[in-house]
């Protein structure tokens, strides 16, 4: 049989064993009697096979001698070692294997495979070039670097993939040129060695059979099966994301187990843990093979309903591994049938439970089974320790994607959540998730909260609306008047009627302004302003007399209005400070808040900052609700607003523009329903009988003192409108008390509030703020009680 080349080569290959011969021949003259004789009988045997020291081209002539190969190999094949070492010799990069060592016989042949090597990821481009190089590096002194990793993937007895990194020993082979080779300059070698993917220009300077390879090659093999898994599986882990199309990545991930685990009948699976309701629920990609042991054919689960006490301990709250090694006995042991049971009846047997963890956060449970009794034990658990980091981070990315995803769906089909109403969000947006991958159409439900107690409190400027004219007519008159005075600088005897006639027309609005604005006003005078006034300054830009003034009139315009901008930049940028201020005090004051009880709230800024507090066991199902918690937020409401009150008067002096502000809260002690109304991306009270609380919520502001033309609000007071005697009673109790810690005056004004369209009967309560007092101190409900006792 002539050897047979896997792939074309630039070598003609001679298997021989002239170099060890000649070992030998050295062994023979030595002064060792024994180790003479034995060399002289071997060379006495290889004497008459001269083609094993000028070169073999038919392998048949190896398998006719294969014992005389045996014993001219016997040193660097020892006997005792050759159930131990993978080995046999063969050519570099070839499939032509001989002389095996017994463990590599047993391991090709458990596999049923003949008896020759299969390089994993070789193709006849690598191959080629490959040998190329060993040329450069033997015969033309090169330090090419190309010795990448060769492994040869073979399955065992049971079907469980090994893996083998080969490792040659090229101290028995030589290479030299024939007639055919090419010799080559440092120039043409520079210019194999940068491309690398250019075959027929290797071809060109390396042709076919153009060199000799003479001699062999010792080939070792190391099971490194283990450390290619998990490499592998860092891979797959990293490119996969776990959805519904990635069937092949959670194979090949089991396959991998399998060869870490060497249990040819390995499952894994996964549950996802859910912290916020202590629930088990099957991850995202449970349609594929990826299943979830725990669950079984279930959704979702709450924790201890699946886990015994023991295991919830060990899982839960300690992150320790569960292993059982025998499920029947774990079940009679512990006298725990549920997930004894759920396991056994999938045909899990043994079993281990891990539990993914990030940064102390609980992400979910990785499960390994098999059906096998012992085969899954607190020994080999110990190699979950090697991929575990990998796993976790792969659960964290693919709950952080997902996360994306809920708060993309939430962003779009609902607004931003505030956190204590998130939950029923992101369980709406879950089950659009599991819809998708059941490929079922979803419809969005929408979100309601019942029985829920409503708190609404607001710091208004004090006539704004008509302060923000006051800054517009100035404005106006301001540059109205700057024009008049440019157009009388104007000496064009062409333009003098018409700039006249313009004088006149801008006088004519500075009357206007005189009055009450009206809604128009301002967009008439600016129209006018662009399309007959600034015409004739752009014409006379260059008029000597009148450039400078023009220039500066054009700089003072605003760049997006193109009018004066000076007394309402001042009132926005005032209006604008006093709202962050106030926004920035309640939101920080809402962290405290949270602590009482948890509640939805939300704020908005207008001409001031308005909030809207809702508290109620439907908000927060896990917490158990108390009307005290009401109390509690209602004190500290009061006292939030004492703050902001006196942080408005800290900075009001600091500040271009003088704003007033005013402070309202409304009591409405009934519980009521909201809804998040999907059209307006916001939460609303639902049902006719509520809608009481949001008529007076948007007309009260604006009420007026029973009897009397005054406002119900009044700068640096507190106004509360309130229904009922226990109202009143309640509040006169809080205003009492932060009385007595010096953060309300002592006069108290009490009166009846003017009905509003559909609301009649309501009443409120004015006090004044200590504007010197400091707030370094919080009072809590709590507090209250113990002074009055």
């Amino acid at each position: 049989m002539v050897l047979e080349y896997q792939y074309d080569s630039p070598f003609k290959i001679l298997i021989s064993f002239h170099k060890l011969i000649e070992s030998l021949e050295v062994i023979a003259m030595s002064d060792v009697d024994y180790r003479s004789n034995y060399a002289k009988s071997l060379l006495n045997e290889v004497g008459r096979k001269p083609e094993f020291k000028e070169g073999i081209e038919q392998l048949s002539v190896i398998y006719e001698n294969k014992s005389l190969v045996k014993n001219l190999l016997a040193d660097l094949f020892p006997t005792s070692l050759t159930n131990n070492e993978i080995k046999a010799a063969t050519i570099p990069f070839q499939n032509i294997t001989f002389n095996y060592s017994e463990r590599f016989k047993k391991i090709l042949t458990d596999a049923g495979y003949g008896l020759e090597i299969n390089i994993s990821d070789f193709d006849a481009h690598k191959f080629y070039v490959l040998n190329c190089c060993l040329i450069l590096n033997f015969y033309y002194n090169q330090n090419i670097e190309f010795n990448n990793p060769i492994f040869f993937d073979i399955p065992n007895s049971d079907g469980i993939v090994e893996h083998y990194r080969i490792l040659y020993n090229a101290d028995f082979v030589e290479i030299f040129p024939t007639d055919k080779s090419i010799q080559l300059s440092q120039e043409i070698i520079k210019n194999l060695i940068d491309n690398y993917e250019d075959l027929d220009l290797w071809k060109k300077y390396f042709p076919k059979e153009s060199w000799i390879l003479k001699g062999f090659v010792i080939a070792t093999l190391v099971n490194v099966t283990t450390e290619h898994a998990i490499s592998k599986l860092k891979t797959t882990l990293i490119k996969s994301d776990f959805k519904k199309k990635d069937l092949e990545n959670i194979n090949a991930v089991q396959t991998i187990f399998r060869s870490i685990f060497k249990i040819a009948d390995l499952r894994i699976g996964f549950t996802k843990f859910n912290s916020e309701e202590m629930t088990f629920s099957k991850p995202p990609f449970s349609n594929s093979n990826f299943k979830s042991f725990l669950l079984e054919n279930l959704e979702e689960e709450d924790c201890k309903d699946v886990l015994c006490d023991y295991s919830f301990d060990l899982l839960i709250k300690n992150e320790k591994k569960l292993i059982i090694s025998n499920v029947k006995e774990y079940k009679n042991d512990l006298h725990f049938d549920k997930l004894a049971n759920i396991l056994l009846e999938q045909d899990v047997q043994s079993c281990i439970m891990a539990p993914i963890v990030k940064e102390g956060v609980l992400l979910g449970v990785l499960e390994v089974a098999s059906s096998t009794i012992g085969a899954l034990n607190s020994i080999n658990a110990n190699k979950l320790d090697l991929v575990m980091p990998f796993i976790t981070d792969t659960i964290e990315r693919s709950n952080s994607d997902l996360k994306n995803l809920e708060e993309a769906i939430i962003q779009k089909e609902y607004t931003a959540i505030h956190s204590s109403v998130y939950w029923k969000f992101k369980r709406e947006a879950k089950n659009y998730i599991d819809s998708i991958s059941n490929t079922k159409d979803y419809i969005f439900k929408e979100i309601s909260f019942k029985e829920v107690y409503p708190m609404y409190g607001q710091i208004d400027i004090k006539g704004s609306s008509d302060k923000r004219n006051e800054t517009v007519k100035k404005d106006l008159v301001q540059q109205i008047e700057t024009l008049i005075s440019i157009l009388g600088m104007i000496k064009t005897s062409q333009n003098l009627m018409i700039l006249e006639q313009r004088k006149f027309e801008l006088n004519e609005y500075l009357g206007e302004l005189k009055l009450p604005l009206k809604a128009d006003t301002e967009q008439q005078i600016q129209s006018y302003i662009e399309t007959e006034i600034h015409g004739i300054l752009n014409a006379n830009k260059n008029d000597l007399v009148v450039e400078e003034k023009i220039e500066s009139y054009l700089e003072s315009l605003d760049s997006k209005t193109g009018m004066f901008y000076h007394h309402r930049k001042d009132f926005d940028y005032t209006l604008a400070i006093i709202n962050k201020k106030m926004a920035s005090i309640l939101d920080a004051k809402q962290l405290e808040a949270q602590e009482i009880y948890p509640h939805y709230y939300e704020r908005f800024k207008t001409d001031g900052v308005e909030h809207n507090l809702y508290i109620g066991s439907s908000i927060s199902p896990n917490v158990p609700f108390d009307k005290m918690y009401i109390s509690n937020l209602r004190l500290w409401q009061l006292q939030t607003l004492c703050e902001m009150e006196l942080e408005h008067h800290r900075i009001k002096d600091t500040l271009p523009y003088a704003l007033d502000v005013t402070s309202l809260i409304l009591v409405f002690s009934s519980p009521i329903s909201i809804r998040f109304r999907m059209d307006e991306k916001r939460f609303d009270v639902d049902g006719s009988y509520n809608a009481r609380y949001e008529v007076v919520k948007k007309r009260i502001d604006k009420a007026l003192i029973l009897g009397t033309n005054e406002r119900i609000t009044e700068k640096e007071k507190i106004t509360i409108v309130y229904s009922h005697s226990h109202e009143e009673k309640e509040y006169l109790k809080y205003i009492k008390y932060l009385q007595h810690k010096s953060l309300l005056e002592d006069a108290i004004e009490q009166f009846e509030v003017e009905d509003l369209q559909g609301v009649s009967g309501l009443k409120a309560i004015r006090v004044k703020v200590v504007n010197t007092t400091v707030v370094d101190k919080k009072y809590s409900y709590q507090d209250l009680l113990n002074e009055l006792n």
